[in-house]
């Protein structure tokens, strides 16, 4: 991973999360309640918008992230322990999370589909699953552009997919999508769900 993106990532971020990100991840994130799994929490952005959860247990495979993690997180509202460990191997038993969110995150996750499994895995039955993430644009020319702009945009990224169909993913996986919000002409959407599976 690029050592330099964690030191950017913030300060590249800040014009849309002190607009509208931020009202989303408001929404979203106070809404998390119980025992709650954060997927690539990056530099803790989120952290400072918990107010239910009983505490939250972020993973984040990149150490200078989690480090920056580790120090927003002491400032929360809420207990956060952060893992430096990847969404494809969750070092967490079967049936353990109330609530898991994944915001901005799986556009980096080398395998996706695996780390969808793993969030049901140790998820509880209907559990609450969480995503605000940036996905391949349904209008066919806004697609194309991503698509041709996905190879130099991931080199500059740290491996981001600017094209990738997260939405399509979540409904194979056999994830309960239950409301589907949309911002920016459907490049980003909230998409809340259920774990629904057998106990």
């Amino acid at each position: 991973m690029n050592s330099l993106f964690p030191k950017l990532y913030d300060l590249a971020m800040k014009p849309l999360e002190a607009t509208r990100f931020k009202k989303v991840r408001t929404d979203l994130v106070q809404t998390a309640t119980g025992n709650v799994l954060e997927i690539g929490s990056g530099t803790g952005i989120n952290f400072p918008y918990y107010r239910d959860a009983d505490q939250v247990v972020a993973v984040e495979p990149n150490p200078s992230m989690s480090k920056r993690a580790v120090h927003r997180g002491k400032n929360a509202s809420v207990r956060i322990i952060v893992h430096e460990a990847s969404a494809e191997s969750l070092p967490f038993d079967d049936n353990t999370f109330d609530t898991v969110i994944a915001t901005l995150v799986f556009c980096t996750i080398p395998d996706p589909y695996k780390a969808l499994q793993e969030i049901q895995r140790v998820s509880k039955v209907n559990a609450r699953i969480l995503f605000f993430e940036h996905v391949r644009m349904e209008q066919q020319l806004l697609g194309k552009t991503q698509d041709f702009l996905n190879p130099i945009w991931q080199m500059i990224c740290d491996g981001c997919q600017l094209n990738r169909d997260t939405l399509n993913m979540i409904t194979y996986s056999g994830i309960e999508i239950t409301k589907i919000e949309s911002l920016y002409a459907k490049l980003f959407l909230t998409i809340e769900c259920l774990n629904v599976k057998s106990e």
